[in-house]
């Protein structure tokens, strides 16, 4: 008897110890602990969480394009989720592999809902990306990050963001830009992806929008930054706010609205499309000094975050 309630006790160990978590992510991943209800996650903070997604990305590891019913499909979940009908959005998603789970930032203990692709752990992931929506204020605005690990250290200024303004959503590519054939994961340049096709509905919804981009300094030698509204001229207000506050910090700003500027996002669809439906947007380039110094990175964020200020009001919903 006792040799046979020493198996069962080890057999059930094993089975503790398993290949899945509770928040549906292998157990080798980081995430939940065991303790947390399905759906929870606390792991280690919504940059570690996002760094860790973003370390495999490089220009071989690989792109699907998504067909236009998974593109809509992505988009209705998100649109589903902001509407507060979690269940439907889950089911949503689902039907295009999609998961949601709650991610609590250790450090601030903001809780987020994150919406990730289950085929990111496989052999050949589809690189269709990430949302993460804040859970504790009413969403106004987003962050997006088009071209993570190949603007370097873009998106961990998106999750410090998020962690330091609240009401935001932030949409991160996933896959480096030159991954897949030709430019067809060069999500800022394209309609056809999850990317713009999650942007597009967050422009309908009248919400205000930020892209964050890295440049060589090379590509605009006298300027750490370059900030522009893209084609459109509908965020100048804000713009000239968040280069006035970036100069105070000792930053040197080129001004795209002002004049001519290198990386200017004039050919950036997500611009293009905020601008179509009078959103306002702003495209930003940041240098290296400021991306790779936490310092720098930690005044940069700053000056973001007063700039998500003047979006805390109820957005207008477009069509």
């Amino acid at each position: 008897m006792v040799a046979a309630v020493t198996a069962c006790v080890l057999t059930l160990s094993q089975c503790g110890s398993g290949s899945s978590r509770e928040d549906g992510k292998p157990s080798g991943e980081r995430g939940s602990p065991s303790t947390a209800p399905p759906g929870e996650g606390v792991g280690d903070g919504l940059e570690q969480t996002i760094t860790d997604y973003t370390a495999a990305f490089g220009e071989d590891s690989g792109y699907r394009p998504p067909s236009r019913t998974d593109r809509q499909t992505v988009a209705e979940g998100v649109g589903l989720l902001l509407d507060g009908r979690r269940k439907e959005a889950e089911r949503h998603l689902s039907d295009v592999d999609f998961a949601v789970r709650t991610l609590t930032d250790t450090a601030t203990g903001r809780r987020y809902a994150e919406i990730a692709d289950r085929s990111e752990g496989g052999a050949a992931p589809r690189g269709w990306g990430r949302v993460y929506i804040d859970l504790g204020s009413p969403v106004r605005w987003s962050v997006q990050i088009p071209h993570p690990v190949a603007d370097r250290y873009t998106e961990r200024l998106g999750a410090e963001l998020m962690n330091r303004a609240p009401g935001g959503i932030l949409v991160i590519a996933g896959a480096h830009r030159k991954a897949g054939r030709g430019k067809e994961a060069d999500v800022a340049h394209r309609r056809d992806t999850v990317f713009h096709a999650v942007c597009d509905l967050l422009v309908r919804r009248g919400l205000p929008g930020v892209q964050l981009h890295g440049m060589a300094d090379d590509s605009a030698p006298r300027h750490d930054v370059v900030a522009s509204t893209g084609r459109g001229r509908e965020a100048i207000s804000e713009g000239r706010d968040l280069a006035d506050a970036l100069r105070k910090q000792g930053y040197d700003v080129c001004r795209a609205w002002a004049r001519s500027c290198p990386l200017a996002g004039r050919t950036n669809i997500q611009g293009r499309t905020a601008t179509a439906h009078d959103v306002p947007f702003l495209h930003i380039e940041f240098g290296p000094k400021i991306r790779e110094d936490r310092d720098h990175a930690r005044e940069a964020v700053g000056a973001l975050t007063d700039l998500t200020r003047s979006w805390q009001r109820e957005p207008r919903h477009g069509s």
